[in-house]
C-alpha cells in the first residue's frame, strides 16, 4: 500500500531583509503547492493572485523577525494560512466543476488544512500541529475524519462500516508508521474482517486518486507573472505628477485680521485660513472642506523628527498625511506601511478584510523639493469599523530616499528609530449610487456596479464576469469620471479587488479617482482608457533537446523562435520573437510539458521592451518611473520568454501555449443614471 510521497521544498539559505525579489523567487519555486493551498479556500484564480500578492508583502515585512528556530517554509505558512482564511470570508466562489479541489472546499476548515498541509504541501504531523496549534493526536483525528468526509464527498464513502477500533490505524498503516506487534495485530484483524477490508480499500482509493488529481495539477501559464508584475509596479512606479502649486503672497496683518472677523459669519473661514497657513496642497483642500484639523502631534528618534499633520478617514480608507524632518542632515524620509509600522489592535479598530492601496514617495512636488532634509508624504490605512477611535500607532523603521537617481524608490536604506502616536480619528460618510448597467468592452461583459462618492475618493465599482469568451478581460484602466460637470482623474494606483463578493456571476473590483466633495448626483459618465485581454488560442509544440536550434513556428500571426532546449538536472527553454510591428501578442501564456510530469519547480523570466503610442521603444528593465508617466499608451511587449526546470532529471517534451495576453486602448464612453443606495444605522 502506497501513500503519496512528500516533497518536501527546498528553504533558502539566506534572504535578504531588503530585498522583496528574493521573496518573490522563493514563491515563484514553490507556487504549486501554494497554489493549491490557496485554490482550497478560494477557488478563483485572481483571489488567489491576491492572496500571493498580500503573502508575499506581510512576509517582506515580517523577515527580520524570522528566527533560525522555526524553518522559512514554516513561518511563511503562519502567515500565508490567515490570508487564505480572511481571503475566505466570502464562500461565495467556488470552483469551476465538480474535482477533488471542490470536494476538498466543502470540508470544514481544519480538516482542509490539515488534509492540504500534510498531503499537498508534504509537512510533518508534528509540523501541521504547531501550525495549527493543536495536539498531534488531533491532527491524526482530523486527518483521518477529513478523508473520510472527501471519500463522501466523492460519492463513495457512506455505506463502509470499519471497526472503531482500527480505523484509528488506517493512515499509520498506510504510511508504514506502526509498530511491528500493532502492525501484525491490524493484519490478522483485517484478514478476518471484510468491513474494515473494504473500508480501508475506498480510504486508500480516495487518497491515491487524489495524489494523482493533484500530480496533474498546473499552475495557470502566467499566473506569477501577473503577481510579479504588482510587485513590481509597487516597488518602482510613481504617481502622476500633481499639477504645479502656485505660491501664494503674503497678505498684511490687517487683511488677515479683517477676513477673520467676516470668515466666521460667511463660513469661508476655514478656506481661507487654511490657504494662509498649510502648504501641502492635498492636505490643504481637506481641511478647506472640513474633513479634517490640523494635529501637529510630533515625536524625534535620533534626530529623525516625525510629525503627523492630520488624519482625514472615511469608510473606504484612512489616509495620515505627515511630514519627517531630518535635524542632523540633508535627508529624506518616507514611512512604509509595509515595513516598519505596527497599529495596536489593527484588527479590532479596523475592517479587516481590506487592504490599504500603495502610494509611491512623491519626489517631484514643489513642496519636497523645496527643502532637502524635509519630506510630506501619506499613508493609507484600513477604515475605521466604529466612526471614532484613536490609532496607537508605533514606527520603527523609515526609509531614506535617494534624489537624482534612477533607482529612487528601491533598495532604500532602513533608518530604525522609535516613533509612537495616539491619534484621534472621526470617520466621515460617504454616499453610494446604484448604476447596475452592463456594458461590453471588446467583445466582453462588462458591469458598472456602483458609484461612490466618499470625501477621500470618488470609486466607481465594476465586475468582470467569471465566464468569460474566448477574449477575457483581466483589468480595466478608466480614464476619468464626469460628475456634476467636474471631472475625476483615474489614480495611476486605483484598481482593487472587492473582497466581499455577493453575486457568482462576477468578480468585483473597485476603481479610484480624485476626490470631487460631491454628496448629490443623478447622472455619471464613464469614460474608458484601456483593457488588459487574455485570449485563448492552443497550440502545442513538440520539443526534443537533440535537435539543432533554433527552430521557428507560427503563432498568432507571428513567427516565433525557439532559441534553446536543454534536458538535465536544470533544464532550459528560451524562446523569443523581437518583432513588435503589428505583433498581436505582447506576452505567450505557456506551460513546459516534461517526460517525468510535475516533479519539479519551475522557474520563469523574460526580457522586453515598452513601445509608447508613436513607436519608441524603451528597455523594460531599464525604463525609470518618471519616463514611464509621461508614457502615452504604453505597451510591454516581452520579446523572450525563458523557463528553468529544476528536478532530478528533466527532459521538456512540448510547449504547450494556451493564450496570450494583450492592452487594448479604449475611447469608450458611457452615461449612466444613478439611484441612490439608503444605508442603514450600520452602514450596510
Amino acid at each position: 500500500m502506497i501513500i503519496p510521497a512528500k516533497n518536501k521544498p527546498a528553504l533558502p539559505v539566506t534572504i535578504s531583509v531588503k530585498e522583496i525579489e528574493s521573496i518573490v523567487e522563493w514563491f515563484d519555486q514553490h507556487q504549486r503547492s501554494l497554489y493549491i493551498l490557496g485554490w482550497s479556500y478560494l477557488g478563483n484564480q485572481l483571489k488567489i493572485e491576491e492572496l500571493f500578492y498580500r503573502a508575499i508583502l506581510q512576509v517582506h515585512k515580517e523577515l527580520s523577525k524570522f528566527t533560525r528556530s522555526t524553518s522559512f517554509e514554516m513561518r511563511v505558512l503562519s502567515i500565508f494560512i490567515p490570508i487564505c482564511r480572511e481571503l475566505s470570508i466570502d464562500k461565495s466562489l467556488k470552483a469551476s466543476e465538480e474535482s477533488i479541489f471542490d470536494a476538498i472546499q466543502q470540508l470544514k476548515e481544519q480538516e482542509r488544512e490539515v488534509l492540504v498541509l500534510t498531503y499537498i504541501i508534504g509537512i510533518s504531523r508534528e509540523e501541521t500541529a504547531q501550525l495549527l496549534q493543536v495536539s498531534p493526536e488531533r491532527i491524526k483525528e482530523l486527518l483521518f475524519s477529513g478523508f473520510q468526509l472527501l471519500r463522501v464527498r466523492l460519492g463513495n464513502g457512506e455505506h463502509y462500516q470499519g471497526c472503531n477500533e482500527y480505523q484509528k490505524l488506517y493512515l499509520d498503516y498506510l504510511e508504514r508508521k506502526l509498530e511491528r506487534p500493532k502492525k501484525i495485530d491490524f493484519e490478522m484483524h483485517i484478514y478476518h474482517c471484510h468491513n474494515c477490508q473494504d473500508d480501508l480499500a475506498s480510504l486508500q482509493e480516495v487518497i491515491l486518486s487524489s495524489s494523482e488529481t493533484i500530480e496533474t495539477f498546473s499552475v495557470p501559464a502566467g499566473f506569477m507573472e501577473n503577481v510579479k508584475e504588482r510587485i513590481s509596479q509597487r516597488e518602482h512606479f510613481i504617481k502622476q505628477k500633481k499639477k504645479k502649486r502656485k505660491r501664494i503672497g503674503l497678505i498684511s496683518a490687517s487683511v488677515f485680521a479683517l477676513i477673520m472677523c467676516t470668515g466666521f459669519f460667511t463660513g469661508i473661514f476655514s478656506k481661507i485660513f487654511y490657504s494662509l497657513t498649510e502648504e501641502n496642497q492635498e492636505l490643504r483642500v481637506f481641511l478647506q472642506e472640513d474633513l479634517g484639523e490640523s494635529l501637529g502631534l510630533e515625536a524625534e528618534s535620533d534626530g529623525v523628527k516625525i510629525k503627523i499633520k492630520s488624519v482625514i478617514a472615511d469608510e473606504i480608507q484612512t489616509l495620515i498625511f505627515y511630514e519627517i524632518e531630518d535635524t542632523n542632515d540633508n535627508n529624506q524620509y518616507m514611512i512604509n506601511i509595509d515595513d516598519g509600522i505596527f497599529i495596536e489592535d489593527e484588527m479590532k479598530i479596523m475592517v479587516a478584510n481590506t487592504y490599504p492601496r500603495y502610494i509611491p514617495p512623491d519626489m517631484e512636488s514643489d513642496l519636497n523639493k523645496k527643502e532637502k532634509n524635509i519630506y510630506h508624504g501619506k499613508m493609507i490605512l484600513r477604515p475605521l469599523k466604529e466612526n471614532k477611535a484613536t490609532i496607537q500607532l508605533n514606527i520603527n523603521k523609515v526609509l531614506k530616499l535617494k534624489r537624482n537617481s534612477s533607482d529612487s524608490y528601491v533598495n532604500m536604506v532602513p533608518e530604525e528609530g522609535n516613533w509612537k502616536f495616539d491619534i484621534p480619528v472621526t470617520k466621515k460618510p460617504s454616499v453610494e449610487y446604484a448604476l447596475d448597467e452592463e456594458v461590453e468592452i471588446e467583445g466582453a461583459a462588462v458591469l458598472i456596479d456602483k458609484l461612490i462618492l466618499a470625501p477621500t475618493g470618488t470609486i466607481l465599482q465594476y465586475g468582470l464576469k467569471n465566464e468569460q469568451p474566448e477574449n477575457r478581460i483581466d483589468m480595466i484602466n478608466f480614464k476619468n469620471l464626469e460628475i456634476n460637470n467636474k471631472i475625476a482623474e483615474a489614480d495611476l494606483y486605483g484598481n482593487s479587488y472587492v473582497h466581499a463578493q455577493s453575486d457568482l456571476r462576477w468578480s468585483k473590483f473597485q476603481a479610484y479617482f480624485e476626490p470631487l466633495f460631491e454628496k448629490k448626483t443623478s447622472k455619471v459618465k464613464v469614460r474608458f482608457a484601456s483593457a488588459y485581454l487574455s485570449v485563448q488560442a492552443n497550440k502545442t509544440i513538440a520539443l526534443d533537446a537533440a535537435d539543432e536550434f533554433p527552430q521557428t513556428f507560427e503563432y498568432a500571426g507571428s513567427t516565433i523562435s525557439i532559441d534553446k532546449v536543454e534536458m538535465g538536472q536544470h533544464a532550459t527553454v528560451i524562446f523569443s520573437n523581437h518583432d513588435i510591428k503589428n505583433r498581436a501578442y505582447e506576452s505567450l501564456h505557456y506551460n513546459i510539458v516534461t517526460e517525468e510530469g510535475d516533479d519539479f519547480s519551475m522557474e520563469m523570466d523574460h526580457e522586453g521592451i515598452i513601445v509608447d503610442k508613436n513607436g519608441k521603444e524603451y528597455d523594460m528593465k531599464k525604463i525609470t518611473p518618471k519616463i514611464y508617466e509621461v508614457m502615452e499608451q504604453p505597451r510591454h511587449f516581452f520579446t523572450v520568454q525563458s523557463t528553468k526546470i529544476h528536478g532530478k532529471k528533466i527532459t521538456p517534451k512540448s510547449l504547450e501555449i494556451y493564450g496570450y495576453s494583450t492592452t487594448k486602448y479604449l475611447d469608450d464612453e458611457v452615461k449612466l443614471d444613478t439611484e441612490l443606495i439608503v444605508k442603514d444605522e450600520a452602514g450596510a
